[in-house]
């Protein structure tokens, strides 16, 4: 799909510079580059969520069970998906 993007002329330059010696579109290096930020962005909400779940210290008598980490565990996850 086409569409149209500002982007500051250094930006674009460098852009132009890495693709031709990549040797790929300046298109297809932009495509990668977002779905390489979009991947790290959710592995990233993962290791929040995750940390949320287990990174909480609790007191011996507070501790959940491994079936109740598991149960909020998904449940954030699904709330989030």
């Amino acid at each position: 799909m086409k569409t149209a993007i500002s982007i500051e002329t250094p930006l674009l330059e460098e852009t132009d510079r890495t693709a031709r010696k990549l040797g790929v579109s300046r298109s297809r290096l932009v495509s990668l580059a977002l779905k390489n930020y979009l991947r790290q962005r959710r592995n990233q909400e993962i290791v929040e969520q995750l940390n949320q779940v287990y990174g909480q210290p609790a007191g011996v008598a507070e501790q959940p069970t491994p079936g109740q980490r598991k149960a909020k565990f998904r449940s954030i996850i699904k709330d989030s998906w």
